[in-house]
C-alpha cells in the first residue's frame, strides 16, 4: 500500500419532534407534499423563526452521550445559497460557537480499538425535496415538496481520525446505535433520518500533508458507506497514479455502480457567507439544563454491555447482541426481572424468540405475543424440572402462535415432564430387553451406544421423561 485513506464523516440526525425546529408544522413522514408548510418554513416575508426547545433538549443529549463539551452561548446563523427547495435562499444552522464540540467515540475493528475524535455537533433546519416524476399529459419534470423545510437536524462532524471503509462503518453504527438509545431519532436510514457524507482523501503512506478531499453526499445505509468510501479511494489513487490532480467537489454514490461520480463544485465555508441570523438571540445554556439532561440519558450500550458481563456473567458475544438494540435490551431485562436465569434467558431470546421473529417475515420485537413474563414463566417451568428443554420448545411455538401461557399449553397437551423414577425404570427395562444385542455392545466397551439408549427412552416417553433421571438410571443400569 502506497496511499493512505484520510476520512471524515459529516452525520446528519432528523430529530424525533412532533413539530419542526422553527415552527409549529408537523414532522410527520409520508404526508401529501405540501401539506405540512405554514410561512416561516416556507420563507415568506415577515414570517419569524420560535426556537423548538425540544431540539436543544435533544442536541444537548447527544452531546453528551458522545463526550462533548456543552457550550454555555451558542448562536445561530445564516448558510447562504441558492436552491429550489430552499425558499427563503438560506438555511438556519450553527457555524462559529455550534452548541455541543471536541467529543469523541471509541470504536473497534478486528480487535483493534480506536478513538475518533468529534469536532462539533451543532442543530439546523432541513431543506424540502425535490420530486421528479413524469406527469401524464406533461411529459417529466420537477417538483418542489417542503414538506420535509424546516425539519430539526443535527449535523455531527467528526475528525479526519478515520482511515478505512471499515472504522467509518464502525462508527456509523456506534453513532446510529446512540441516537436511538437516547431516543432522539428513529435512526430511519431508509427515510433518510440517520444519512452521512464521506469526505475522502489520500496521501502517501508515512505522510502529514492531507490531500485533496471530496465530499459524498447523503449516503444512507452502511453498506453503501462502504462501498462508496472504497470506490472514492481507489479512484482518486487511480486519478494520482495517472498523472491527475484530484479535484475539490462534491460527488454521489451510485449503488447501481458501486461507484461515485461528479455533481458539483464543493464550497468553502467562506463561499456561504456565514452571518448570525438576527432573528433568534443567542442561545444560553445553564450548567443546570445540562446536569439535567445528564441525569436524564439512559444506561448507554457500551455501559449495558460492561453490567451485562461483570453483573450476569454473560460473555462478550451475548452481550454485544443483546444490546444491539435498546428493545431487545429491555426485553432482556425484563426476563430477568421476573426471577429466570440470566443466561437461560439469553439463550431463549438469542435462539428461538429471533428465530421465530426471523420467520414471520422480519415481525418487530414490539409486536411478538411472546411477552417477556410468557419467556420467563417458560424458563422457570424449565428450572423447576415441569417440562425439559426440548418440549420447552414445542411449547414456545405453541406460544409464539396463540399467545397463551406456558402453563396453560403445558396442561392442555399433557406435557408435563415425567420424573418417577418406577416409571422411566419400566421404560428403561423394556428398552434394554429388545435391545439386547445393544447391551452387550456397551457392557463390552462401545460407549457411544448409550445415546442410542437415551433417544430410544426418550422416544418411548414422547420427550417427556427427565433427562438427567434417564441419563443416571441408564448409567446404573447399563453397568449392571
Amino acid at each position: 500500500m502506497k496511499y493512505q485513506a484520510v476520512i471524515g464523516l459529516e452525520v446528519h440526525v432528523q430529530l424525533a419532534t412532533n413539530t419542526k425546529i422553527f415552527c409549529g408544522c408537523s414532522t410527520r413522514f409520508g404526508a401529501e407534499p405540501n401539506s405540512q408548510t405554514c410561512p416561516v418554513c416556507l420563507g415568506l416575508p415577515g414570517a419569524l423563526p420560535v426556537l423548538n426547545k425540544k431540539v436543544v433538549e435533544y442536541a444537548v443529549k447527544a452531546g453528551l452521550a458522545t463526550n462533548c463539551a456543552i457550550a454555555p452561548r451558542s448562536i445561530f446563523a445564516r448558510k447562504n445559497y441558492f436552491y429550489p427547495d430552499l425558499p427563503k435562499g438560506y438555511q438556519i444552522s450553527q457555524f462559529e460557537l455550534p452548541i455541543c464540540s471536541n467529543g469523541h467515540l471509541d470504536i473497534e475493528v478486528d480487535g483493534v480499538a480506536k478513538r475518533i475524535g468529534i469536532t462539533r455537533i451543532h442543530m439546523e433546519e432541513d431543506a424540502g425535496k425535490l420530486v421528479h416524476a413524469d406527469v401524464t399529459g406533461l411529459g417529466s419534470g420537477s417538483g418542489v415538496d417542503l414538506n420535509r423545510a424546516c425539519t430539526p437536524l443535527l449535523e455531527i462532524v467528526s475528525e479526519p481520525d478515520i482511515r478505512s471503509a471499515d472504522e467509518a462503518v464502525a462508527y456509523l453504527k456506534k453513532l446510529h446505535q446512540i441516537v436511538v438509545y437516547l431516543g432522539i431519532s428513529d435512526g430511519n436510514m431508509e427515510e433518510g433520518s440517520f444519512r452521512c457524507d464521506a469526505n475522502v482523501s489520500v496521501m502517501p503512506v508515512g505522510g502529514t500533508k492531507f490531500g485533496t478531499r471530496t465530499e459524498t453526499k447523503n449516503v444512507n445505509s452502511f453498506r453503501f458507506v462502504k462501498q462508496a468510501i472504497e470506490s472514492e479511494i481507489e479512484r482518486q489513487i487511480d486519478v494520482i497514479e495517472d498523472g491527475g490532480t484530484i479535484v475539490q467537489e462534491t460527488r454521489l454514490f451510485d449503488p447501481t455502480t458501486g461507484t461515485t461520480r461528479s455533481m458539483r463544485g464543493k464550497e468553502d465555508a467562506h463561499d456561504y457567507r456565514y452571518f448570525p441570523d438576527p432573528d433568534l438571540v443567542p442561545l444560553i445554556i445553564s450548567d443546570d439544563w445540562v446536569e439535567d439532561a445528564r441525569l436524564s440519558l439512559p444506561e448507554l450500550p457500551e455501559a449495558k454491555r460492561a453490567r451485562y458481563q461483570a453483573d450476569l456473567g454473560l460473555s462478550a458475544y451475548d452481550a454485544e447482541v443483546l444490546t444491539a438494540s435498546r428493545e431487545l435490551a429491555d426485553y432482556f431485562e425484563a426476563c430477568t426481572a421476573l426471577n429466570c436465569q440470566p443466561k437461560a434467558a439469553a439463550n431463549w431470546i438469542m435462539g428461538e424468540l429471533t428465530r421465530a421473529l426471523n420467520d414471520d417475515a422480519g415481525r418487530s420485537l414490539s409486536d411478538c405475543p411472546v411477552m417477556p413474563q410468557l419467556l420467563a414463566e417458560l424458563i422457570l417451568l424449565i428450572d423447576k424440572g415441569t417440562i425439559s428443554t426440548k418440549i420447552a420448545k414445542t411449547v414456545f411455538e405453541e406460544m409464539y402462535r396463540s399467545g397463551k401461557c406456558p402453563a396453560v399449553i403445558v396442561e392442555e397437551k399433557g406435557l408435563v415432564q415425567v420424573s418417577d423414577t418406577c416409571e422411566i425404570e419400566k421404560i428403561i427395562d423394556e428398552i434394554m430387553a429388545a435391545n439386547a444385542n445393544q447391551v452387550e455392545e456397551y457392557r463390552g466397551g462401545k460407549e457411544k451406544v448409550f445415546g442410542f439408549f437415551v433417544g430410544q427412552v426418550m422416544r418411548a416417553s414422547k420427550g417427556k421423561a427427565n433427562p438427567a433421571l434417564v441419563n443416571d438410571l441408564l448409567l446404573e443400569k447399563l453397568k449392571g
